[in-house]
């Protein structure tokens, strides 16, 4: 879009008040009425490596960012779950969300990190000769807060098939990208499920939620894009000599690039009586929606597992039923994961809401009859009521299918990609749960990580890659909870030795510093309305490692390192 001629397209008024809140906008003449222009402040209202939000007149709110003396004007919230960017991490060229890490670019408004699908728009912006600050933007976009990245259609001429295994939030991201990066040739999305790909993060946070409003994209857009989506099928043999899969509904496709992301599973503890009716694992909509239609004032619940699945299942059903019982083998919740102070906080939380919280236990048999079960008998012998079993105790990778292939799968299921996140053969691309995929943030080491945002990103990358654009992998894992109103966030991965806490723990705002043996921290967990996960996250991004030492003094100094 070229220069705006400000003295054409404003009517010139003197600005009433320099206060920011006040800021005055001039709607333009123009004859397109999809655009409104305005002034939404002076350029001496924000400063060096600041973000505000202004209002646009009536029409709706912008982000304006000064950084190196140049103004950028975006929307103002992530497109994930709505938070306000302006209280997020800025960095040299772009913005990570506050709540669940999303990066946004400066320049165009494209997303870079996720979680997530969409992009912000991003205005043009302009100060006037009078030192005023300028925006003009689509009014549509004003309204959406969101548009998606450009897409090709598809070419009759171009005759290049790409396979994609996997519907969940990686084979998502993944056929988006691949239009978005030029591929015009045939694309096929194989699900697992009856349903197209969904956000998964929300079934353990509420049972009752509608698939409908969970779907990325509505079945009309994947048909305008000639996106083909086989729902309700599997791939059951890879022939990586042939390049074909053949699948469960007797196909056979032949494919020029495959990318497998075909995820986890939810298993059952193998105890006696796990076959009896309502107990129940959670991976997809069903299995919520089905727990769903049981429970009620009279229900007895039992959650095994004190993981996040166990936890948020516990903290979405009290208030619903008669009980509910969490059972864990460790001394408290989430202990790996944030270390026993933490842990015994999250314990306290349940216990405050009402929940009965068994540690250094499991359940040894379950009991019931024709009509499901009764009752759960724990280690010590003792016997709980239980009419709803909820089992988060883990997940097996699906990759049985592959081991037939010439592709090396891993003891553990997984398998061992490069940075671009091919596997060892030519043409086939591993990511999300089932990569053991290298790590930026951790010096690059291999791991494998069953996270939403990672698998986001993750087929981000590898799209990328088959639609011919070198991109390199750079990981930041990043996840985070929500628990009886509390939110967690933590970024980073391995396996800590120490954890150093700043802040207040029993008032639950409090930062946390996981360190390996030589004070290397190698994540962060963040129970705080600042956005320290995310400022962490950023540094982690830019390469930068932080230390123990880093600590003393102001524990928070560190984030002032953060290139902007």
């Amino acid at each position: 879009m070229g220069s705006i001629n400000c003295k054409e397209l404003i009517t010139a008024k003197e600005s009433q008040s320099q206060n920011n809140d006040m800021a005055q906008i001039y709607t333009s003449t123009l004859e397109n009425d999809d655009y409104v222009e305005g002034t939404i402040c002076r350029e001496t209202d924000i400063n060096e490596n600041e973000m505000k939000q202004f209002d646009l007149g009536d029409n709706g709110k912008v982000l304006l960012i000064k950084r190196n003396g140049e103004l950028s004007a975006l929307g103002t919230k992530c497109t994930h779950y709505g938070a306000p960017l302006n209280t997020g991490a800025l960095s040299d060229n772009r913005v990570r969300c506050p709540w669940h890490g999303a990066c946004f670019n400066l320049k165009t408004g494209d997303i870079e990190d996720f979680p997530g699908l969409d992009s912000i728009p991003c205005y043009q912006v302009k100060v006037n000769i009078n030192g005023e600050v300028v925006v003009r933007a689509k009014r549509k976009d004003l309204n959406n807060n969101k548009r998606i990245k450009d897409m090709v259609k598809k070419s009759p001429s171009n005759d290049t098939t790409y396979v994609i295994v996997g519907g969940g939030p990686c084979g998502g991201v993944a056929v988006e990208t691949l239009r978005q990066e030029g591929f015009t040739g045939r694309i096929v999305l194989i699900c697992k499920e009856n349903s197209l790909p969904y956000d998964r993060v929300k079934l353990s946070k509420n049972f009752g939620i509608d698939l409908s409003t969970l779907e990325f994209r509505k079945k009309e857009f994947y048909e305008d894009y000639s996106i083909e989506t086989l729902l309700n099928v599997e791939v059951k043999t890879l022939n990586t000599k042939t390049k074909t899969v053949i699948c469960s509904n007797g196909y056979s496709i032949k494919y020029d690039k495959i990318l497998i992301a075909t995820g986890s599973r939810a298993v059952k503890a193998v105890i006696p009586g796990c076959d009896l009716k309502n107990i129940f694992t959670i991976r997809n909509h069903e299995d919520v929606a089905e727990i769903n239609k049981l429970i009620n004032e009279k229900s007895d619940v039992v959650c095994l597992g004190t993981g996040f699945i166990g936890l948020e299942a516990a903290a979405y059903v009290t208030g619903k039923v008669k009980s509910v019982t969490v059972i864990g083998r460790d001394v408290v919740p989430l202990k790996t994961v944030f270390g026993e102070l933490i842990g015994e906080r999250i314990k306290k939380l349940f216990v405050d809401n009402n929940v009965n919280m068994i540690m250094n236990s499991g359940i040894e048999r379950c009991f019931g009859n024709d009509n499901g079960i009764s009752a759960v008998q724990l280690k010590d012998g003792h016997t709980i009521p239980c009419d709803i079993l909820i089992m988060g105790t883990g997940t097996v990778l699906n990759t049985e299918f592959i081991k037939s292939s010439d592709v090396v799968v891993n003891r553990n299921g997984s398998i061992d990609t490069d940075k671009y996140l091919m596997s060892n053969i030519q043409d086939v691309y591993i990511a999300g749960d089932i990569a053991n995929a290298p790590i930026y943030s951790a010096e690059g080491k291999n791991g494998v990580i069953g996270h939403y945002q990672l698998a986001q990103y993750h087929g981000k990358v590898a799209a990328t890659n088959m639609a011919g654009i070198k991109m390199e992998l750079k990981a930041v894992p990043f996840f985070w909870t929500m628990l009886f109103g509390k939110s967690f966030r933590y970024s980073g991965y391995g396996k800590h030795e120490e954890t150093y806490i700043e802040g207040d723990l029993e008032e639950l705002n409090f930062v946390a510093y996981h360190l390996e043996k030589n004070g290397n921290v190698i994540a962060i967990t963040a129970c705080t309305s600042e956005p320290v996960a995310a400022t962490y996250a950023e540094l982690q991004s830019q390469g930068f490692r932080l230390h123990k030492d880093d600590l003393q003094g102001d524990p928070k100094l560190w984030m002032s390192k953060l290139k902007i």
